[in-house]
């Protein structure tokens, strides 16, 4: 299946489950950098069309609207050579990712530490800290299968996030991981492991690198998952 398929049923999933497609309608678009005049025109619409929808002035978009609306997006990032598309082709079929977003708006910290549990361990004031996204990784299959140039696809949009690590022992490995890649994270979660039982290097690292280390606290991979969605959503 094409990339550029892949990407249209993943943001239609996003829009169609979320509790305001509208406000995710214009995040998508915000994303592509494409103006409402631009993208109505394409589309066939009036501008006013597009923005009702995007503002929730107009009942909740239909699902062939939506199709067209992504579609357009696409062949509009498309034709100026495909920028977007390509960025999130980075993302796509690996097996490490299990989620990936970016927030309609940037998210606080402590919202963040809130919904995970969250024990900071690392870099305590986070009050003034705002995130664009996150990444939940599946720890063992990230050490074990990424290479150093797939390490960087675990960023999204933005290297502004928080990378969430699950099934961790220690948290070494993936600190390390970190350490000798570029870009760097703004947040690491653990999840797997007691906040005194996080290893002393990866502490270090964090140290040395200002990222701000928290353990998530929640026993369920799958509530940490779910915790998180409802966030922006």
């Amino acid at each position: 299946m094409e990339v550029d398929t892949l990407l249209a049923k993943k943001i239609a999933g996003e829009i169609t489950v979320s509790d305001n497609p509208g406000k995710n309608l214009r995040k998508w678009r915000e994303i592509f950098g494409i103006k409402q005049y631009r993208l109505a025109e394409f589309m066939g619409i009036s501008t006013s069309v597009v923005s009702d929808y995007e503002s929730g002035r107009r009942k909740s978009p239909g699902i062939e609207f939506i199709k067209r609306y992504i579609q357009a997006l696409i062949e509009l990032d498309e034709a100026k050579g495909g920028p977007v598309v390509k960025k999130f082709s980075k993302d796509i079929n690996i097996d490490a990712i299990l989620d990936i977003r970016e927030f309609l708006e940037d998210v606080p910290a402590t919202k963040i530490k809130e919904v995970v549990k969250g024990v900071i361990v690392v870099n305590k004031n986070i009050e003034n800290m705002h995130l664009g996204g996150y990444t939940v990784i599946d720890s063992i299959k990230a050490i074990t299968e990424l290479s150093e140039s797939d390490f960087i696809k675990l960023y999204g949009l933005s290297t502004n996030r928080a990378l969430i690590f699950t099934k961790v022992h220690m948290g070494r490995s993936p600190m390390i991981a970190i350490k000798v890649t570029k870009p760097k994270p703004t947040m690491v979660v653990m999840h797997g492991l007691k906040p005194d039982e996080v290893d002393k290097l990866g502490i270090k690292i964090a140290k040395l690198e200002n990222i701000t280390l928290m353990v998530s606290t929640l026993e369920r991979e799958q509530d940490l998952i779910k915790n998180l969605r409802s966030i922006n959503s």
